[in-house]
């Protein structure tokens, strides 16, 4: 299984990092350009296509439980009821659903998305096996596995649990068959009706999650599947979804962290259209010596997995001591074990997981920056510094680009100039503030220049 997963975490940090490129150029197309329904219609597949890799990956990633999790005490029976409508929508008319949810039922810590994302693949596994109709059965129960239950099961503690089972009157199994059930990509389904992935993703979730599954099966009666999860004496909290929000941008700058030039190029084309001013670095050095610089930044939004003998947490640790009121939002295909610590996420780490849309990014972005103006930091727009007309002289065109930019991020205005001759040119036709340039131009050193 530790083979399996680190197997499937490194491809889904290279896939995920393609499926970002494609999705995130697909909808700066769309945003950029009006376009006949023809072509809204084929943008349109393309990205249900990206959609469904995104989660194929996910589900690779759950049964090799190395997805990341943001547990939170929740109740069972409230998730399931709040499901209702969107499970008769997924299964259609000929399928009866019921949900029985027993009284006093006990909170347990999960991620409800995660959760919600079981229950459905669960539920359309067995509208498939009730192809005539018949009736799907969610329940919800407060159950305790004894030590004569779990003595001969690994990594299964006696104790209180919540037990969610999911119940339909189809086909069934044979024995055969659920012997290999939980096995990814296994399905008995003609090809293209399936990925096989359903149940092995419900098995993974529920072993990072710290339950047990059990898969109970007749042939022409129907199948059950019991996940237990263990009990929380913790009390829910109300939590508004991300989704809720609207997708709006803003005027703050952003510090973009990403080793993968083409993402990175495409997240700055994403953020620059919502309004935002973006910095660029490719490695967690960069990004401090960018964070030194003096540049007023709001957010760093930075790849968990980078290259180099800096790790991110490291990177973030420093930039905070630099710059405290500084918030910071994680992003991955893969997340390893950098922010995420026994199958869960660390407590008050925000991630976005690739790939991701430009709403979700516009969404989740807004969350952390409103959240700092919660604490009481001043808004962007309000720490404005004066401005300056600054010559900036370097012969390397890339650095000269990049010194242009965190100077106009800064509040002023850069004079870019290649040499000493056209630095000569501009002082001779304007009024400069600050010199800022290179000591080793060609033709003449910058210090001979400044003089």
């Amino acid at each position: 299984m530790e083979a399996l997963g680190k197997l499937t975490g490194g491809v889904a940090h290279d896939f995920n990092n393609v499926l970002q490129v494609l999705r995130g150029n697909l909808e700066l197309l769309s945003v950029r350009h009006s376009m006949d329904t023809w072509t809204r219609e084929r943008l349109d597949k393309a990205v249900q296509a990206i959609e469904k890799g995104a989660k194929l990956s996910a589900h690779l990633l759950a049964f090799g439980r190395r997805q990341p999790l943001a547990p939170d005490v929740v109740n069972v029976g409230d998730m399931l009821r709040g499901m209702d409508d969107l499970l008769r929508r997924a299964l259609g008319e000929d399928i009866l659903i019921e949900t029985v949810i027993s009284g006093g039922l006990w909170n347990a810590m999960l991620d409800t998305h995660q959760l919600e994302n079981v229950i459905l693949n669960l539920s359309i596994n067995a509208r498939d096996a009730m192809p005539q109709g018949g009736k799907l059965t969610l329940e919800a129960s407060n159950a305790m596995l004894d030590d004569d239950y779990t003595h001969s099961l690994e990594d299964v503690p006696s104790g209180q649990y919540v037990m969610v089972a999911v119940t339909d009157t189809g086909t069934g199994m044979t024995p055969a068959v659920m012997q290999k059930a939980f096995d990814p990509f296994f399905t008995t389904k003609r090809e293209g009706e399936g990925s096989g992935l359903g149940l092995s993703m419900a098995y993974g979730y529920v072993k990072q999650s710290g339950g047990h599954i059990r898969l109970y099966s007749e042939v022409n009666h129907g199948t059950t599947v019991k996940m237990y999860f263990p009990r929380s004496t913790g009390t829910v909290r109300e939590r508004s979804p991300d989704n809720a929000r609207p997708a709006v941008g803003g005027r703050e700058t952003i510090l973009v962290v990403e080793d993968d030039r083409i993402v990175q190029a495409t997240v700055i084309e994403m953020l620059s259209t919502l309004g935002y001013a973006v910095l660029r670095a490719g490695d967690p050095q960069q990004a401090l010596t960018v964070l030194r610089s003096g540049a007023r930044i709001d957010l760093l939004f930075t790849d968990i997995v980078m290259p180099g003998s800096m790790s991110t947490p490291e990177m973030v640790r420093i930039a905070l001591s630099l710059v405290p009121r500084l918030k910071v939002l994680y992003t991955s295909g893969y997340t390893q074990n950098a922010i995420i610590h026994h199958g869960r996420l660390d407590t008050d780490v925000q991630l976005l997981s690739k790939p991701y849309s430009r709403d979700e990014l516009a969404r989740k972005i807004r969350h952390v920056l409103d959240a700092s103006d919660q604490a009481g930091n001043a808004p962007a727009s309000a720490r404005k510094p004066a401005s300056r007309q600054v010559l900036i002289v370097d012969g390397d065109p890339e650095l000269l680009e990049a010194t242009c930019e965190l100077v106009r991020l800064l509040g002023h205005e850069p004079w870019p100039a290649a040499s000493a001759e056209d630095a000569r040119a501009l002082f001779e036709r304007n009024n400069f503030d600050v010199l800022l340039t290179d000591l080793k131009l060609p033709g003449m050193s910058g210090r001979v220049l400044s003089r």
